[in-house]
């Protein structure tokens, strides 16, 4: 099948390499000539693990091509919609202009038959608009809502082995016929025993709203309860250990740490807020305001352990921060905590250096004033206090003891509570996490 994907940001550009993968003929579209580029000639425009191995192989075999010309979409059958939806300038609503323009710009390529395949993450109502938008130019044109459940780090498994597929369908037999299509597209996964949710437009959007939703509020729960175990002396670590036995409640996620990051869960549960708000349904979402407030707290708490083990102030201080994306596995510094934690810092009167093995060039982009480095080791030369807060393998695997020989002052304050804290205090380090005494 002939398949176009408009847009080849993070999710766009997975998509389009793997589709092709799974052995269908597919254009992607971008209007960044620069990013475009650099996909034609089979290169990953950011970090993403196996993405830059499957785009040559894809490129090679000629059923993947990119260009900024959207007229290259005519003749595809499926067109999916994969654009950004940010956050909103000065207001918590997501930005919905880039699915409008990518639907403006497909209207005058669509033929009768064509099935076009939201998979931005979009505020319940947009699909039923988008449709409605595609039934005034092409009748013979149908809508479908097929939410995307990426990990970061983990996309390119994720699109080709997803854990679930939903399809949000108008009813009927243009539903039914959307539906054989995209079975055909995704032929592959549901053979291998996918499961299928097929829903109502309305359903396949919340989905992926709720799912961010619920894993926000169970980082902010764990989160919340290590505010309690400072304030008591308990080790919160040992407590998501016992409370995650219980198979109702489960341990992932159950990291209490700096918090989430990223692209999506933060605009993600404001924009859901937002919109329950417009829909007149708010109160069943205030909780997670306060999710959203438990989360913000912890990279001010990171500054706070930060200047109580640099004996109160962090004025003229060198701190390390070992991370600057919002995860391990990516180059995202979208909403990063250890940046954010990184800049409050700065602003506060230290001299701080940061470091990342793949997000260091985001980081400057976006944090000019900071310095950086090009390993631990050289960010925490002559440091006074080493802050951990992305969870680098190479972050949780340091020696403490040849690491300490580096530093001025053996302080360390482990924002992701993935160091071994005897390991570390045995090397003599001062060693302190949040939510452990």
């Amino acid at each position: 099948m002939r398949i176009s994907v408009i847009g080849c940001g993070y999710l766009g550009a997975v998509h389009a390499a793997c589709m092709a993968k799974l052995g269908h003929d597919v254009v992607g579209v971008d209007v960044d000539a620069a990013k475009v580029a650099l996909l034609a000639s089979a290169q990953a425009p950011f970090f993403e693990p196996g993405l830059p191995e499957l785009l040559a192989e894809v490129t090679e075999t000629g059923r993947l091509e990119f260009g900024t010309d959207v007229a290259a979409v005519a003749g595809a059958r499926v067109h999916f919609v994969c654009v950004g939806t940010p956050q909103k300038r000065g207001e918590n609503a997501a930005d919905l202009r880039y699915v409008d323009a990518a639907v403006e710009a497909l209207l005058p390529h669509l033929a009768p038959g064509d099935v076009v395949v939201g998979k931005s993450t979009v505020p319940v109502g947009t699909a039923e608009r988008v449709a409605a938008r595609v039934a005034e130019v092409q009748p013979g044109a149908v809508v479908v809502w097929n939410p995307e459940f990426l990990r970061e780090g983990f996309a390119v498994q994720d699109t080709l082995h997803p854990d679930r597929i939903v399809y949000g369908l108008p009813e009927g037999p243009d539903g039914a016929e959307a539906r054989a299509v995209l079975d055909e597209v995704y032929a592959t996964p549901l053979a291998d025993g996918t499961p299928q949710v097929i829903t109502d437009y309305a359903t396949a959007q919340l989905v992926k709203v709720a799912a961010n939703s619920f894993l926000a509020t169970k980082i902010s729960f764990i989160n919340a309860m290590a505010e309690l175990c400072e304030a008591t002396g308990a080790d919160v670590t040992q407590l998501a250990d016992a409370i995650g036995h219980d198979a109702r409640i489960g341990r992932r996620f159950l990291n209490a740490g700096l918090g989430f990051g990223g692209g999506c869960l933060p605009k993600d549960i404001r924009a859901f807020m937002a919109r329950a708000g417009e829909l007149g349904a708010d109160q069943a979402l205030s909780f997670l305001r306060e999710v959203d407030s438990i989360n913000m707290r912890r990279r001010v708490r990171m500054v706070d352990l930060a200047r109580e083990v640099c004996d109160g102030s962090i004025v003229g201080r060198k701190v390390a921060v070992l991370g600057a994306a919002f995860k391990p596995n990516s180059d995202d510094v979208r909403d990063s905590p250890a940046l954010s934690v990184a800049a409050q810092m700065g602003l506060q009167g230290a001299h701080v250096v940061v470091t990342d093995p793949e997000a260091v060039q985001n980081a400057q982009r976006q944090w000019p004033d900071l310095r950086y480095a090009a390993s631990a080791e050289e960010a925490a030369a002559g440091a006074d206090v080493v802050l951990l807060a992305t969870e680098w393998d190479e972050y949780r695997q340091l020696d403490p003891v040849a690491f300490g020989e580096v530093v001025a002052g053996k302080r360390v304050v482990d924002g992701r509570n993935v160091l071994d804290p005897g390991k570390w205090r045995a090397a003599g380090w001062v060693y302190r996490a949040l939510g452990r005494p």
